[in-house]
């Protein structure tokens, strides 16, 4: 059993980014945790509390438990040591093996890059011994940071894209719990459009984009068993 711990800015990012991926992983029957660094307080339609409802439900769905850490809130998100460091905690009281963070590129919500940037830092942070701000916490490492995108495709081909043809229904009905969010725009056409191109790429139906922020080990060559060539 792993754990996975997949972070997002505002209350539906995680849904819109790599919901799929968690439930498939939660399936497998792997522990998944997502975590909210605000309640879209700055959101055109819906309150926090609405929206923090409806992050609740969408957890309820995918398999996961979901919590919510307060970083001075939607559009708010800076990224410097001191919330490096609350995200460095937080890992290390969850202490998974796999986390997932939106993607670093700058051309989108503002928030979105900074999270990234906190994640990123703070999952090296949470492996400091001596870092004084953490003492009474055991220090972790984690074994896999992978970046997620969020409603946008960036210029860089993802470096693994996942199946997700099982669970397109289900991640429809996950993204359909941010009722709030659905009135402003086409975010569901707009995500299923980018998985369909995605999954045409690989033959099948549907799929998601991770970017790497390390290279992925293995022992053989071999050990990769699916291929994506489709032609």
């Amino acid at each position: 059993m792993q754990k996975i711990l997949a972070v997002g800015p505002h209350p539906d990012d995680v849904e819109f980014g790599c919901a799929p991926v968690l439930i498939q992983e939660a399936q497998k029957g792997n522990l998944v945790k997502i975590l909210v660094l605000s309640e879209g307080e700055a959101a055109t339609s819906g309150t926090p509390e609405e929206r923090a409802q409806e992050a609740r439900e969408a957890a309820r769905l995918i398999g996961a438990e979901v919590g919510f850490l307060d970083l001075g809130g939607d559009c708010h998100l800076r990224y410097s040591p001191e919330n490096s460091i609350a995200i460095a905690r937080q890992i290390r009281l969850d202490r998974p093996s796999i986390v997932l963070a939106p993607h670093l590129d700058e051309n989108q919500h503002p928030d979105h890059a900074s999270v990234g940037r906190m994640v990123r830092d703070g999952a090296r942070l949470a492996r400091y011994a001596g870092l004084e701000e953490l003492r009474g916490l055991a220090p972790h490492s984690i074994g896999h940071l992978y970046f997620y995108s969020i409603t946008q495709s960036f210029g860089a081909e993802p470096d693994i894209v996942i199946d997700i043809s099982a669970v397109e229904d289900l991640w429809e009905a996950v993204m359909r719990c941010h009722r709030t969010q659905m009135k402003t725009k086409a975010y569901l056409d707009l995500v299923k459009a980018r998985a369909r191109f995605l999954g045409s790429a690989i033959g099948t139906s549907a799929a998601v984009g991770l970017w790497m922020n390390d290279p992925v080990r293995l022992e053989s060559i071999s050990d990769l068993t699916l291929s994506s060539r489709n032609y």
